[in-house]
């Protein structure tokens, strides 16, 4: 049996809901959030897990939880899986920033790689703080299945670098609806993803939602 990562998305927040820049903010869980949460609890907590990592943020914390519970499992909490930092954009619609820091958007939006939303992290930096946590997992848990619970923009990132993707185009090549669920198995040539952004796991009402 080989290693078996679960990347979860937090669920739904009013951030998600109009795709405002939340990054570092620490927006908590709508009701449908909550609801998305739970779904993922009663589907999965029969699955034999070795650990769930964490981010600290709240959503993240509020959609790990109902699993934990349910199965009595801890939280292994990890900065290095936070949310990217937008910097002078959080909080703001993607109009507004077009608006008020046009310029860097442009330069953000033509290569994220490098170029960081103005005061805030670029892909790189948080590809570097996430793998930390990828690789404190590969040392860990050589076998059995492994949750990790963080945020949109650090799991496509993470993503491009299990899979060899280019970093700067994590937007283009990758989708991630909230509380969405995509599965990796790291296998004798490398990381394989066997599934992406699943919601299979929650009612039709839910999976409608965007997000």
């Amino acid at each position: 049996m080989s290693l078996k990562l679960y990347l979860l998305r937090h669920g739904e927040t009013e951030f998600s809901i109009n795709r405002g820049y939340c990054g570092a903010l620490d927006a908590d869980l709508t009701d449908s959030g909550r609801a998305m949460a739970q779904a993922f609890a009663d589907e999965y907590k029969s699955l034999d897990w070795a650990a769930i990592y964490c981010s600290p943020m709240k959503r993240a914390i509020a959609t790990a939880t109902p699993l934990a519970d349910a199965i009595g499992q801890p939280l292994i909490v990890r900065d290095g899986i936070k949310e990217c930092n937008y910097g002078e954009w959080e909080g703001k619609t993607k109009e507004e920033v077009d608006s008020e820091f046009h310029d860097d958007y442009v330069h953000w939006m033509t290569e994220p790689a490098w170029n960081a939303p103005k005061g805030g992290e670029s892909a790189v930096q948080v590809r570097n703080r996430a793998m930390t946590v990828i690789a404190e997992i590969e040392e860990q848990y050589t076998e059995g299945n492994v949750l990790m619970v963080a945020h949109r923009t650090t799991l496509r990132i993470v993503l491009c670098s299990l899979l060899g993707i280019d970093l700067g185009r994590y937007r283009d090549r990758l989708e991630y609806p909230a509380a969405s669920l995509s599965v990796v198995s790291f296998k004798k040539y490398g990381p394989l993803l066997e599934r992406m952004g699943d919601r299979s796991f929650m009612p039709k009402e839910l999976q409608a939602r965007e997000g």
